[in-house]
C-alpha cells in the first residue's frame, strides 16, 4: 500500500470573510492541522506595540524583529505560535490590536519573518500525524503555499463583513483594512477556487469546500 495521501488547503479572503471558522470545521471534518496565520501577525502586532514599536518607525520594527522568537505548541487541532514562551492570549483580538495589525502586516520585512515558519507548519502537522494542514489568512495561496493541493478564496460584501463582527462583540476597522490589503487581496484571489460566503450560511460555504477535498483523502 502506497502512504496516505497529505494535503495543504490554503484559504484567504477578507477580514470577517469566514475564513477561520471554516478553516476550523474542515480541520475537524478531516483531521487537519488548523493553522490561523492571522493570529500570527495579530500576535507579533500586540508583541511590538507592547515594546512600543510603533508601525511608522521601520528602523525599530527591523531592529526589533531578529529579536522575536518563533516557537508552535498545540492547542486541540489548531497550531498556536509562542514568542519567546509567551503564547498568545486575548489581548490580539483587542482593539488595539484591530487597529493596528493591518499596518504592520503590509510590511515586506513582517512578512519576511513569518515566511519560513508558516511553511515549517507542514512538519508539524506531519510529526503530530495530521492528514494534512488547513492554513488561512494573508498571502497563503500565492506566496507561502502556492502549489498547494486547494486554494480558496473567501469573500462577502463589506456590511456583512462588519456585522458579523459585531454579531461577535468584536470592533473590526473593515473598510481600512480592505483599503490596505487590497493588492494582496487582489494577488491572492487569482487562480484560487472563490466563494462568496454574503448569502450562505457556515456550514453551507465548509461543504462547498469539502466537497473538492473529500476525493482526495479517501
Amino acid at each position: 500500500m502506497g502512504s496516505s495521501p497529505f494535503i495543504i488547503v490554503a484559504i484567504d479572503g477578507g477580514a470577517a470573510s469566514g475564513k477561520s471558522s471554516s478553516s476550523r470545521m474542515l480541520a475537524e471534518r478531516f483531521n487537519l492541522l488548523h493553522v490561523d496565520t492571522g493570529s500570527f501577525y495579530r500576535h507579533i502586532t500586540a508583541e511590538l506595540l507592547r515594546r512600543g514599536v510603533p508601525h511608522t518607525d521601520l528602523a525599530a520594527i527591523k531592529a526589533a524583529l531578529p529579536k522575536l522568537e518563533f516557537s508552535t505548541r498545540l492547542s486541540g487541532r489548531s497550531a498556536q505560535m509562542l514568542i519567546g514562551l509567551q503564547p498568545a492570549g486575548d489581548e490580539i483580538r483587542d482593539l488595539r490590536v484591530n487597529e493596528h495589525v493591518a499596518h504592520y502586516a503590509a510590511i515586506p520585512e513582517v512578512r519576511e519573518k513569518l515566511i519560513g515558519y508558516q511553511r515549517d507548519q507542514v512538519n508539524v502537522a506531519r510529526e503530530h500525524g495530521f492528514r494534512g494542514l488547513v492554513m488561512e489568512g494573508r498571502d497563503i495561496g500565492s506566496k507561502i503555499f502556492p502549489d498547494a493541493d486547494f486554494r480558496f478564496f473567501l469573500f462577502a460584501d463589506p456590511v456583512e463583513r462588519a456585522k458579523r463582527r459585531a454579531a461577535e462583540g468584536r470592533q473590526d476597522a473593515i473598510g481600512q483594512r480592505d483599503t490596505i490589503d487590497r493588492q494582496r487581496l487582489d494577488q491572492s484571489a487569482q487562480g484560487a477556487i472563490a466563494v462568496d460566503s454574503t448569502f450562505l450560511t457556515l456550514d453551507q460555504v465548509v461543504d462547498k469546500m469539502a466537497a473538492l477535498i473529500a476525493p482526495k483523502l479517501p
